[in-house]
């Protein structure tokens, strides 16, 4: 047995390059398109993704390219491949790795989870149905039912779109792709949206508890202070399942609690504690002014720090796209990338904005702040990588190494 989606690849290949006008599903498959026509990241050249650079777009589009390679190596194309063993059913010439893009980009974004089946739910490309296009504010979507009236069952099932609201005629009908950012968007679908109240921007926060040992293998300078909370934070965090460095997403409008609560304990010392052990810290309320100045402080820095690694800034964005002469001249993908680039940006800058009104509003002290963390944030401490192997990831790209691929995404 192979995953549904490697299933499905290997079908759509030999459906559309194998059979051609033979194949019983002609109709379907002559109207799918072709790559370019959906145009997702994982699918552009290199000249066009340079214009990404700074965004974690960038790192989940690579990361998917090196899956979308691993697993027509590990199926078909490495020396165990079906190719090898089955060439008359999997012929080299048509079973290529670009068709097995191909294939990927019609399943990224048409493919339709029905959960309702009464064998259970089952990935499927449904005619028709996924012709229909997204809007973050829909609240249609499709499913499987059984057949028949609400008295009468034919036993037969049968798709089905159900409507949010009352349509009129000739109006356009959309649909939820799911609560996905920009980022997501154009990874896998190739477009992005311009009011979404999903978009975010990933922000890193990393935070290597100064341990004695830590502090002696990272740099040896005894004048470094250790954090004597530091083995009772790494346990506390083992037993959550939280790791040193993790990533949230940051909204227009707001942060998640999951990163506060994460801060905090991260940012506790011996005086906040007052003798108690961490686990006794209910981290989704406030735990001092401290802390809580210790941990915006810290959210700032972390986003400062994401906003630093784009090569230029919002304004010089902004001024490209106010161009339209220039603009024009940038490829297509060229320009999606500019518009998507300043959205980060500017998503980032009012995060920023609002914790620092939030902290003149709470009237918290951050100068001469000094804390247990005292770790750079939202970056790999310097040694971290070469001693520990640690590497920075992307919440997106996290995502996808945890849903493994092909990537669960209806």
């Amino acid at each position: 047995e192979i995953n549904e989606y490697l299933a499905i690849a290997c079908q759509l290949i030999n459906e559309k390059f194998v059979l051609r006008d033979k194949s019983s599903m002609k109709a379907y498959i002559g109207v799918l398109p072709e790559v370019d026509e959906v145009n997702p990241t994982f699918t552009w050249p290199d000249d066009d993704l340079k214009f990404l650079e700074g965004s974690p777009v960038i790192a989940a589009t690579q990361s998917l390219q090196m899956k979308l390679r691993r697993e027509y190596d590990a199926l078909l194309g490495g020396e165990d491949g079906l190719i090898n063993k089955f060439p008359d059913r999997f012929p080299e010439e048509h079973f290529t790795f670009e068709n097995w893009l191909w294939a990927f980009t019609m399943l990224f974004s048409r493919a339709i989870r029905l959960r309702s089946l009464k064998q259970g739910e089952t990935l499927a490309m449904v005619p028709y149905a996924d012709l229909i296009n997204h809007s973050p504010f829909s609240g249609a979507y499709v499913d499987a039912r059984e057949s028949g009236d609400w008295l009468f069952k034919t036993g037969e099932e049968e798709v089905i779109l159900f409507a949010d609201r009352g349509y009129r005629r000739m109006e356009q009908i959309y649909i939820s792709y799911g609560p996905k950012s920009n980022a997501d968007l154009l990874l896998l679908y190739g477009f992005a949206v311009e009011r979404n109240p999903y978009n975010s921007v990933d922000v890193t926060v990393s935070i290597a508890p100064r341990t004695a040992k830590f502090v002696q293998e990272l740099s040896g300078d005894e004048s470094v202070p250790v954090d004597p909370l530091a083995d009772e934070k790494l346990a506390f965090l083992e037993n959550v399942g939280r790791d040193n460095t993790v990533d949230f997403p940051c909204y227009a409008d707001r942060y998640p609690v999951e990163m506060l609560e994460y801060l905090r304990l991260m940012q506790m010392t011996p005086e906040d504690t007052r003798g108690k052990p961490l686990s006794e810290f209910d981290y989704s309320r406030t735990i001092s002014l401290g802390n809580e100045a210790a941990v915006l402080t810290s959210v700032i820095d972390a986003v400062k720090r994401q906003l630093s690694r784009y090569p230029n800034t919002e304004e010089e964005d902004a001024m490209l796209i106010k161009d339209k002469s220039m603009f024009r001249m940038f490829t297509y993908n060229q320009r999606m990338a500019i518009r998507h680039r300043r959205n980060e940006k500017r998503l980032l800058k009012r995060t920023i904005a609002a914790l620092e009104k939030q902290l003149r509003q709470q009237g918290l002290d951050t100068e001469d702040l000094a804390r247990a963390g005292g770790s750079t944030l939202g970056q790999v401490l310097p040694g971290d990588e070469k001693k520990y192997g640690m590497k920075q990831r992307t919440a997106l790209e996290d995502r996808l190494e945890k849903l493994g691929l092909p990537v669960d995404l209806k």
